[in-house]
């Protein structure tokens, strides 16, 4: 009878474990210029809140002008009480340093970061086709990143290639090929950025808008990458254009462990 007592306790252990662990506040933030945010944000909801141990809220605007008018602006505690940020926003057009000194403040203090697709072309002070400079204002966003980006692309697919396999995020994941996405250029990679994943993408001939004739080429960038900023753990992937990747359970599965190894928690306990 001991024996079989000592057998249901330990079956029944790691279950207990998961429920009593308490679910990670993700706060999510979504709305800009240029993709279809207001279904997207519920997807990235459900797809998050399906795999792992997490409640995830949202801040979102509706307006499509790559200045939206986010609520955390100039609310440096809009972060507060949350365990990770998801950077899902398109504010391109957003280069007042007070507001991104702002919107930077929860990093600088600990909480971690996810940043997706267009979150790599916000924020963007001086000549963001230039490479910036560490430690200045032109740089802030691209020091938290880890990556300094300034354009993607034609919509072509894009060949996705785990460049470090025994990486706690990717150890369980496989190379994949997405559908038409967007592949965004690389032109700086900071020593505290750490590669996952490169994309590779064959671009054809195609007319610039000055008129201009771009040569086919193949192209590739890293696409999936870790951080670290000013101790705290941060993690980005530029994939994420369109409605179908967004809700490719391999991309949801990619975001979903990126998101818990930001906070420390890519385990059992908050993996379902």
């Amino acid at each position: 009878m001991l024996s079989a007592s000592a057998l249901l306790i330990a079956l029944a252990s790691p279950l207990q474990a998961q429920k009593s662990s308490k679910p990670l506040k993700v706060l999510l933030i979504t709305g800009g210029c240029c993709h279809s945010y207001a279904t997207q944000k519920n997807v990235i909801k459900k797809g998050l809140e399906t795999r792992a141990n997490v409640v995830v809220d949202q801040v979102h605007t509706d307006d499509s002008s790559n200045n939206p008018p986010l609520s955390i602006y100039r609310n440096p505690n809009y972060a507060k009480g949350y365990d990770v940020v998801v950077h899902d926003e398109c504010a391109a057009g957003m280069a007042d340093l007070s507001v991104l000194n702002g919107v930077l403040a929860p990093h600088r203090n600990g909480i971690p970061g996810v940043n997706l697709h267009c979150a790599m072309h916000s924020y963007r002070v001086g000549n963001h086709r230039m490479p910036a400079e560490p430690g200045t204002d032109d740089n802030l966003w691209f020091d938290y990143l880890g990556i300094q980006s300034s354009g993607h692309g034609p919509k072509e697919p894009i060949a996705i290639s785990f460049t470090n396999t025994e990486h706690p995020i990717t150890k369980t994941l496989e190379d994949w090929a997405t559908i038409e996405e967007e592949l965004y250029n690389n032109v700086q990679v900071f020593p505290t950025a750490k590669a996952l994943a490169k994309g590779f993408q064959f671009q054809p001939k195609r007319s610039a808008k000055n008129g201009n004739v771009i040569a086919a080429k193949n192209d590739e960038a890293v696409v999936v990458w870790t951080n670290e900023y000013h101790g705290t753990r941060v993690f980005s992937t530029t994939i994420g254009h369109f409605d179908e990747t967004v809700a490719d359970e391999r991309y949801l599965d990619l975001v979903t462990r990126g998101l818990l190894w930001s906070c420390n928690k890519l385990n059992d306990n908050y993996l379902k």
